[in-house]
């Protein structure tokens, strides 16, 4: 039976992606050794990695002056990078999810925060409007997508102070522009490669402004003058993200993926909202997310959720048990999810309406 896979991460890749890195595994590059046994030194991974480097800066339109990394340590490591190497007075934050707030604990620890806005009260159920970023700030830290609650900032703040943003879940999912931030990573687990690597697109200018020293592995420094070879890269994660940056730019580019991102979501928001015994947790449609779509039984029906899981289980579907924190149902749709997979759900809840 064909699986669809709605796991929120490690997630589905692409079958471009899994076919060209498992060639890899047996023969990388015609070297006669896999790309697992391989020094990352080789001139044929040099070359992954300038490809790789490269693609991210066509893809998401990096301008001059910024270097794009790819290091271990996945995005929770990057909770305490960031303040480590850019937070010298005071830093701003927003608070929308679980790993909003495990980034605002880390950047405590280096200097004041300024929590400028929170939706906790409201289980994160919605994207804070209407809050006062200072200037004085030295930098605005916000989460574009949070996985747990199903909401998404599908736009890039206009404040005064330069951005930082978190988007491991829906980086290449839209057009960014980044000239407005000083920062952004992504763990590569739920839009572009297995775990193990962490993409960091940081602005040259940015670095270097704190007066605290900064331990040699946890300044953006080395990896930027070492093209991200200080220490060994994880090369197997590296390697799947070329292969599905690749695959992006095969299939147009990043406004290509919103479009279709957007119809997948649209579909299945549809479905929600057209139900009688499913709900959306999140009601405003301008916060929902176009990856995380998480919704739950209605009250009366409440008692269904499991019976729903396993229907759905016989129906191929897998990974859509929602976070603990929410409950219910989490359908993840990142880019390499097809069409195909969501009119399975959509069918399934469907079927199981017409049941009940």
């Amino acid at each position: 039976m064909k699986k669809h896979n709605f796991y929120a991460g490690p997630s589905i890749l692409s079958e471009y992606t899994i076919k060209n890195t498992a060639a890899a595994i047996l023969d990388f590059a015609g070297t006669g050794l896999s790309v697992l046994e391989v020094s990352h030194r080789s001139k044929e991974f040099q070359a992954v990695m300038d490809e790789a480097t490269a693609l991210v800066k066509e893809l998401l339109d990096v301008p001059e002056g910024y270097s794009v990394l790819f290091l271990g340590g996945g995005a929770s490591l990057q909770f305490c990078m960031v303040p480590f190497n850019l937070l010298a007075r005071k830093a701003a934050y927003l608070e929308t999810g679980t790993w909003a707030s495990n980034a605002i604990k880390e950047a405590r620890l280096f200097g004041e925060v300024d929590v400028v806005a929170s939706s906790k009260d409201a289980n994160f159920t919605f994207i804070p409007k209407g809050y006062t970023v200072p200037e004085d700030a030295d930098y605005f830290h916000f989460t574009t997508n949070n996985t747990i609650y199903g909401t998404e900032m599908r736009y890039d703040p206009d404040v005064n102070v330069r951005l930082v943003a978190d988007m491991s879940s829906d980086i290449f999912s839209r057009p960014v522009d980044v000239s407005k931030y000083d920062l952004i990573y992504a763990g590569a687990q739920k839009n572009l490669a297995p775990a193990g690597v962490t993409i960091v697109i940081v602005r040259d200018e940015a670095l270097g402004r704190v007066d605290r020293p900064i331990p040699t592995m946890l300044d953006y420094r080395t990896h930027v003058k070492k093209g991200s070879m200080f220490n060994t890269p994880p090369v197997l994660p590296i390697y799947s993200a070329l292969q599905t940056l690749r695959y992006y730019k095969e299939l147009g580019g990043v406004k290509e993926l919103e479009k279709m991102d957007l119809a997948k979501a649209a579909k299945l928001y549809d479905a929600i909202d057209s139900s009688r015994i499913f709900e959306g947790t999140v009601t405003d449609p301008a916060d929902r997310s176009i990856m995380n779509v998480c919704f739950v039984m209605a009250p009366e029906y409440k008692e269904l959720e499991k019976d729903f899981i396993d229907f759905a289980t016989t129906k191929g579907i897998v990974g859509i048990k929602g976070h603990r924190s929410v409950g219910g149902f989490r359908a993840s749709l990142y880019n390499a999810l097809p069409m195909e997979s969501v009119d399975v759900l959509v069918e399934a809840m469907k079927e199981f309406e017409a049941k009940h």
